[in-house]
Formats: C-alpha cells, sequence, structure tokens
C-alpha cells in the first residue's frame, strides 16, 4: 500500500475552476464523504507532476488512500487524539503562504482559484484538520517499525537478480562557501547612491516604480518596478521584516542592510501578517581584492582539510559564511528529497563539471562561483562519494534498500491495522470503484465484517 498521501489545498491549482458532475462515491464512519470532484481533484493535481498517472488504476489508487486517510481520522477521534486550533491555522497559512510564493502574488493566487484568500482559507480548514488528525494516528501506528541490518540484507536476498533495479549515477558533495566582504568606501557609496535615489522618490520628482526599473539590482523584480508581491512577514530576511512592517501604507523605508545589500522598501498594502511591498536594491560591488581574500582563506582551510588538522564538517561550521550550508552541514542537497545522495544529471552544471577531477575523499581547489543573479562567491568542493550506473547492491545503495525496507515493513503494519479496525468502522464505496484492485484490502475487511 501507498504510503497516505498528504493532501494539498483544495482548490489552488490550474484545474480548480474545472466543473465536474459531482456525486458521494465513498461513505467512512456515520459522516465522513468522499466526493467525485474531490477525487478528480486530487487526479488533475496528480497529472501535473507526470502525466502518464491519469489512469484508472492510480484513480483507484487515490481514492484508496482518500478512505483510509478518512479511517485514521475516525480513529483519532476514537482514541482523543487533538489537533489545537493554533496548529491547523498555523499550517493552514504556511500552505497559503507556499502557494502565493509558487504564483507570485496573493492576487494571482485568487484569481487562479476564483476565491479570496479568506475563502480558502476557510473551505480548507476542515481539511487541514483532517489531515493533520490522519498524519498522528499514522504516526502513532507506525511509531515502532523500525528495521534491523539482518532485515534489510533479507529483504534484498528475496528480490530476484533479474528484478534488481539499475540505478544512475550517484554522487555526495559539500561545500565550504564564503562570501567575500566588501571594501568599506565601496559600501559607503552605494550607500549614499541609495540615499540620494530615496531623496528623489520622497521629494515627487520620481515614482518609486520607475526608479526601480531603472536603478534596482535585483533582477527578480527590477522589471516590475520593484514589486515583491503580497508576501508574509517570515518570507523575507529578519532585517527587512523588521523595517518594512513598520511602515504605514505608502510610506518609503530609511536605508535597509541585508546580507544582499542596501534596501529601501515602499509599504502599497498591509493586510496583518501580509504585506505587498516594492523595493530597491543598491549592491555593493566587490573587487578582485575582496575575492583574492577569499581565496587565500579557503586556501588556508584547504590545507587543513588535507592535513587532517579539522574535519570537514567542523570547517563547515567555523568558516562557511552561507546559510545554507549552514544548515545542511555543507552537503549539497536535493531539494525535492532534502537527501544528500544525487543523481548526477541533477546537479548544477558548475558542480557536475568537477567530478572527472575529483575522487572520494578529495577537496577541490579554491574557487569563484556564480550563484545567480550576478553574486558570486568562493568555496572548495568536497567529494563525499560517487557510484557509476549500476544494478542495486548492499554495498553502494545500503540506504536506499534499507528505505525499500521500511516501506514493506510499514505496509505490512498498516494492512494488518486496517484487518483489525475495519470491521469497526461503516464503510460503503460507489460500486464504479469496488473492484479496483487497490480495494482487495477494504473488500475484504468488509466481507469479514458480515460474516
Amino acid at each position: 500500500m501507498v504510503a497516505i498521501m498528504l493532501l494539498a489545498l483544495s482548490g489552488i491549482s490550474i484545474t480548480a475552476n474545472a466543473q465536474t458532475a459531482d456525486k458521494v462515491i465513498a461513505v467512512v464512519g456515520k459522516n465522513r464523504i468522499i466526493l467525485q470532484s474531490e477525487l478528480e481533484n486530487q487526479m488533475a493535481q496528480m497529472a501535473q507532476q507526470d502525466a502518464t498517472l491519469n489512469n484508472d488504476s492510480t484513480r483507484c489508487e487515490i481514492l484508496q488512500q482518500m478512505i483510509v486517510a478518512k479511517l485514521m481520522v475516525e480513529q483519532a477521534e476514537r482514541d482523543s487524539l487533538l489537533v489545537s486550533e493554533e496548529e491547523v491555522e498555523a499550517t493552514l497559512e504556511n500552505r497559503v503562504r507556499y502557494f502565493i510564493s509558487m504564483y507570485g502574488s496573493k492576487e494571482k493566487l485568487e484569481q487562479i482559484s476564483g476565491k479570496t484568500i479568506y475563502q480558502l482559507k476557510d473551505d480548507n480548514r476542515e481539511i487541514i484538520r483532517e489531515t493533520m488528525l490522519s498524519e498522528r494516528m499514522s504516526g502513532q501506528i507506525m511509531s515502532t517499525v523500525k528495521v534491523t541490518p539482518a532485515e534489510v540484507t533479507t529483504f534484498f536476498n528475496k528480490i530476484p537478480a533479474d528484478s534488481l533495479p539499475f540505478f544512475p549515477a550517484t554522487v555526495e558533495l559539500g561545500q565550504i562557501v564564503i562570501e567575500p566582504g566588501v571594501d568599506p568606501e565601496i559600501e559607503a557609496l552605494a550607500r549614499k547612491s541609495l540615499e540620494d535615489i530615496r531623496k528623489k522618490i520622497v521629494a515627487g520628482e520620481i515614482s518609486f516604480e520607475t526608479e526601480a526599473g531603472i536603478e534596482s539590482e535585483d533582477p527578480g523584480s527590477r522589471d516590475n518596478g520593484g514589486d515583491l508581491g503580497t508576501m508574509g512577514r517570515n518570507d523575507f530576511v529578519p532585517e527587512f521584516s523588521a523595517a518594512a512592517f513598520k511602515l504605514q501604507n505608502g510610506e518609503i523605508s530609511q536605508i535597509v542592510k541585508t546580507k544582499f545589500g542596501f534596501h529601501i522598501i515602499q509599504m502599497v498594502k498591509r493586510q496583518g501578517e501580509q504585506a505587498h511591498l516594492r523595493h530597491i536594491l543598491k549592491r555593493p560591488q566587490r573587487t578582485s581584492q575582496d575575492y583574492n581574500k577569499v581565496l587565500v582563506k579557503l586556501d588556508s582551510v584547504r590545507a587543513q582539510l588535507i592535513a587532517g588538522t579539522t574535519t570537514f564538517q567542523e570547517a563547515v561550521g567555523k568558516y562557511a559564511t552561507d546559510d545554507m550550508s549552514k544548515r545542511t552541514g555543507g552537503m549539497v542537497t536535493d531539494p525535492q528529497t532534502g537527501s544528500s545522495t544525487m543523481e548526477v544529471d541533477k546537479l548544477d552544471a558548475s558542480l557536475a563539471l568537477m567530478l572527472d577531477s575529483l575522487k572520494p575523499g578529495a577537496f577541490s581547489k579554491p574557487h569563484i562561483f556564480d550563484r545567480g543573479g550576478g553574486d558570486k562567491a568562493g568555496r572548495i568542493v568536497y567529494m563525499k562519494s560517487i557510484t557509476t550506473p549500476h544494478k542495486a547492491n548492499l554495498r553502494d545503495d545500503y540506504n536506499r534498500i534499507q528505505e525499500a525496507a521500511l516501506n514493506q515493513k510499514k505496509a505490512q503494519r498498516m494492512e494488518k491495522w486496517l484487518a483489525e479496525k475495519l470491521p469497526s468502522f461503516y464503510l460503503k464505496i460507489d460500486p464504479n470503484y469496488v473492484n479496483c484492485s487497490s480495494m482487495h484490502m477494504l473488500q475484504q475487511a468488509q466481507t469479514a465484517k458480515t460474516r
């Protein structure tokens, strides 16, 4: 059985306004229903990610997941598991913020969904509560499920040799990134330039939007007159948020310094912890001397690493200046999975080009690299491990095989739980779906209940 799907906010997708002939296709417990439209909405979201999933088999599996999620909520309420209103509101706020970020602005999200933010939250509050209860119940059921090394080996040995998966080349890379400082005189010039811009705007000589399009060094907002859209307080670095959320509508901030440079911020409109903002950014220009200082520093760090007087993790903690490196212990991670084991073809091109010159355990020479948007920094790259394309084996793929073994054990635990609990629940499934192969376990439990 596939793990229970984390349902996204309904109605927030490009298919939000599609019309579906609606009917009840499943009833769980006393009054928990699943509508055809809810199933089709989930199908549409899956198809956006992978068009090959748009088939009857996937439709049956998603319905099964939705039914099991409802069963989890029923059991959670029987067991008096609770989700507080504060938890629901915080999760709801984070989900809405995610979709605002994905679509670019609050207004764009409202346009696509055909609903106001208030309506979206109101429509999805109960969905979020049920999802959280379902996850909490699932977590309780699975809390004791573990796999031992012996179980992993047994699991692997039971896979027929001709059925072993073929894995592409993977690599584990780390990096120590040091951002260059700025000469104080150049920094003062950048600040003075932005102060002059602010004076012109405040005096009414030019509009904020026009000046942003001419002078701002933020490529992400410059072409939109510095417009950042509507975002939440936590969507910006602390210094930026602290200054922005003090402003009244239409007001322009004093000079604000962040790690990106100097900003002036205009509050277009604020609604609670959400604000529609514009900004103009000036980056102090780094000189070749600034970058040379970084390379000298990194060369010293590399010498320590090669001599073994410091470990990679210690060097990251002591010398790295970028937040991402500190959060991941210096490892380059897949943004979708969070894993430090990455397929080679998913690497940034600048890292992929270095693979031929590095062996496991080696450190690259210090170099300057482009981080995007004209921002540059220095780094050392660490090759932790690399594999060539190969059939699955315990030596190279233990973590993947361990995860597969654990998922199988969790599926078995879930099937056992369903077999024990389902006879005590009312469950009715639309005749069009009762013969789905993925409904086999549910149908068996229903049959057992009537005997």
